[in-house]
């Protein structure tokens, strides 16, 4: 249970209703183009409109929503075209990452990530994906701040979050989630063993599938 069922504490800022809403923007119990009801996720999330309101305009500025003049907020739907040019992107910031990395990583940092990968494994095993992404999402945001570059790091992070629901559900297909594990492996022991190049082609491929897998999601009601 990701929690987005209980009430956020009354003295909490909006920038925890904000993470509720991306954790149900991701897992698409928000679905792409859902118009927003100020009402119901108010009670939902146990806020007033106020702070819903500033959750909104934040999850707008990350891109995963658009404010409509006397609308309201929707969640953004992106086209084939959209996210076909989004991947293309992040799998050249990933393959980066993944390389400056290789430089600077420490063996505090590979125990870090083995941890990492053991725990998504088990929720991989358990098919608890909502715990599982959260922990994939660690990993690549962990290789991302290894890389040590900080204006990479934001524009990982910015692309990234307009795909985080995309990338959830590409996971939906045993095959494509197996797949992804196995490939999570390879990355940490290209890692472990400083082969920038190795680590690029594996992050570069990872991120194609994941493509795939995604459009493949976008065919399917």
């Amino acid at each position: 249970m990701d929690g987005s069922h209980f009430p956020i504490a009354r003295q909490a800022l909006p920038e925890a209703a904000a993470e509720r809403l991306r954790s149900l923007i991701i897992e698409g119990e928000l679905a792409p183009g859902a118009r927003l009801n100020e009402r119901e996720l108010s009670e939902r999330l146990g806020v007033s409109r106020t702070p819903l309101r500033e959750a909104f305009r934040m999850l707008a500025a990350d891109g995963l929503l658009v404010q409509l003049p006397n609308r309201g907020a929707q969640v953004v739907a992106l086209s084939r075209d959209d996210v076909r040019h989004a991947f293309e992107v992040m799998a050249s910031l990933e393959s980066l990452s993944g390389e400056l990395a290789t430089q600077r990583v420490t063996d505090a940092d590979i125990a870090q990530l083995r941890a990492m990968q053991a725990e998504m494994e088990a929720a991989h095993a358990a098919h608890d994906l909502p715990n599982y992404y959260r922990v994939n999402r660690a990993i690549h945001d962990r290789i991302n701040a290894i890389a040590g570059n900080p204006i990479l790091t934001q524009t990982f992070r910015t692309l990234n979050m307009r795909l985080h629901a995309l990338r959830f559900r590409s996971n939906l297909v045993p095959a494509k989630w197996d797949q992804a594990v196995g490939e999570h492996r390879d990355m940490i022991d290209a890692l472990a063993t400083r082969d920038g190049a190795r680590l690029r082609d594996i992050l570069a491929r990872h991120l194609k599938a994941k493509l795939q897998a995604v459009l493949e999601t976008m065919d399917t009601p």
